[in-house]
């Protein structure tokens, strides 16, 4: 299994999986001439993605979907709450119905060689979720927009390989920070994201002897820095079972405009 984040952050948001037998996107959170760019890099387009599977119905996770199924055609699985959600946002466009393949949160969907289990999260959203895949010999998981962390998450992205998980603010910028106070008390709430000490501790929780690679995802733009959230991340994993330095860890700050490297667990 092959594994390749697109863009990550407050802005947009898309990953690619590949296995022998499928290529697979989770979110199309940018521009289809966007995810066609990043795609390229790694020499795939378009036309190689079988399925699109979506998290929820916000705007940085979907706004190249419209676009992209009208082009390709490519059948999306969703948990039916987004279904219906998306089904009724004007921006997506007009799209065939028939492509949506809705599922209830916490069910898992076998697509060819690629075993998809959504798992059910806490944010603003009519039923959202993040998702583990597995090809029987690998596991990825991806979790950001998580409101606040649960046992089913950590439960379901449990053993990961390579793990992408959500550092969307510092709390102490994002206080004193531009955004309106509504806004604030809304991402600070247990509905919104997680700051980057609960995206460490989280990554605390289900470090293993086998992860491969981790990507802090979801960054927000305005109130978070890369350099600020990987030292953040790092004091959270210090003295942690796997690697008590955190400098040994395979861990980076995922891109947030451009594609990072493809990752071959």
């Amino acid at each position: 299994m092959k594994i390749m984040n697109l863009v990550s952050g407050s802005s947009g948001n898309s990953t690619l999986i590949s296995t022998d037998q499928t290529a697979i996107l989770c979110d199309v959170g940018v521009s289809m001439k966007k995810i066609e760019e990043c795609l390229n890099t790694a020499d795939y387009s378009g036309s190689d993605i079988d399925a699109i599977v979506i998290t929820h119905d916000h705007i940085d996770h979907v706004s190249g979907l419209g676009v992209l199924l009208r082009k390709y055609h490519i059948p999306v699985y969703a948990s039916k709450g987004t279904v219906d959600a998306l089904l009724r946002m004007r921006s997506l466009g007009k799209v065939d119905p028939e492509l949506f393949r809705p599922f209830r949160a916490g069910d898992t969907i076998q697509f060819k060689d690629l075993e998809i289990r959504s798992i059910p999260v806490l944010h603003d959203t009519p039923e959202p979720v993040c998702y583990s895949f597995s090809d029987g010999r690998k596991k990825a998981g991806i979790a950001t927009d998580l409101g606040h962390v649960t046992e089913e998450v950590i439960h379901g992205l449990q053993d990961c390989d390579y793990m992408l998980i959500e550092a969307n603010h510092d709390i102490r910028m994002l206080e004193a920070g531009p955004y309106p106070y509504p806004l604030k008390q809304r991402i600070l709430g247990d509905y919104g994201h997680l700051c980057n000490e609960a995206g460490g501790a989280l990554i605390r929780e289900l470090l293993n002897d086998h992860i491969k690679e981790i990507r802090l995802g979801h960054l927000s733009k305005e109130n978070n820095l890369p350099e600020l959230a990987m030292m953040t991340v790092k004091q959270e994993l210090l003295g942690n079972p796997y690697s008590p330095d955190p400098e040994g860890l395979p861990l980076f700050v995922a891109a947030r405009d451009t594609a990072d490297p493809m990752v071959e667990l």
